[in-house]
This record gives structure tokens, sequence and C-alpha cells, in this order.
């Protein structure tokens, strides 16, 4: 009996341990600032020759809400785009797993898509989505969601 009496506590000092670092993963090191406003329009990047722009509806961009997520972009017209491309969503400074968004292609340079952004249980808002394609046409938005 005296043995069981050692070990719940010790499972509840573990479990605590476990809750704190899970709460804080969630918002570990220092913030990027947004450099985007999803909630209000379009945000527009260059990446080398070419002009991306991002739009996200429905407006405001909240977690756990399905959004359309809209690229357009526009340059050199010698260069082929392929059919679809991904979209990766992240949290600076924080590991939430993978969340990539199909994109496909709806027009010449323009691709569209749907996804979910998730809500960290720390309360961070800012997200980052990276446009990725090629070495010459990533482009990363860094925005805050709404809850």
């Amino acid at each position: 009996m005296v043995y069981g009496n050692r070990l719940i506590p010790g499972i509840r000092s573990c479990f605590s341990v476990m809750l704190v670092l899970f709460l804080l993963s969630c918002s570990s090191g220092a913030e990027p600032a947004a450099d985007c406003n999803p909630h209000t329009g379009s945000c527009t990047k260059q990446a080398g020759a070419y002009t991306v722009t991002l739009d996200i509806n429905p407006k405001p961009v909240q977690h756990m809400k399905e959004l359309t997520f809209d690229i357009s972009i526009a340059g050199d017209s010698a260069v082929v785009l392929p059919d679809t491309i991904l979209l990766d969503l992240s949290m600076p400074g924080m590991e939430m797993g993978k969340n990539q968004v199909e994109l496909s292609k709806t027009g010449e340079g323009y691709y569209s898509g749907t996804g979910i952004i998730v809500k960290c249980p720390s309360g961070r808002v800012l997200w980052r989505a990276t446009l990725l394609i090629s070495e010459t046409l990533n482009s990363s938005f860094t925005f805050n969601v709404r809850d």
C-alpha cells in the first residue's frame, strides 16, 4: 500500500509536467510580425520576377473554419506552371504538425483549394502560409487568425 501512495503523486507530477510542456510548446521562441492582413483583402509579394497574391475567404479568417485559399501568380509567361501546387500552413516557431492545402489550377496563373487552420491550445494566432512551387517561386505570408 505504501508503494501505491507514492506512485499516485509521481503520476500526478508527471502528468502536470507533460501538460505544461504541451501548453508551452505553442508559445516557444520570439514571434515574427505579421506581414499580411487577409481580413481586409488579398496580400501580394514579389518572388523573383513574379508577383504572388494570396486571398483567403471567408473574411475574417478564423480558426477551425473551412477556408478557401486563392493564389495568383503573374510574371514570365514562358515558365510553365504545374496543375497543382501546395500551400503549407504552419505556426512560426512552433510544430503544429503537417497541414498542407492542395491548390488546383483554375486558370492560367490562378489556383484554388480549401483547408482549415487549426487552433493552438495556448491561444497563439500567428500563422504562415508558404507556397511550395519551386525555389524561385516560394513565397510566405505571415498573418494573424481570429477566434
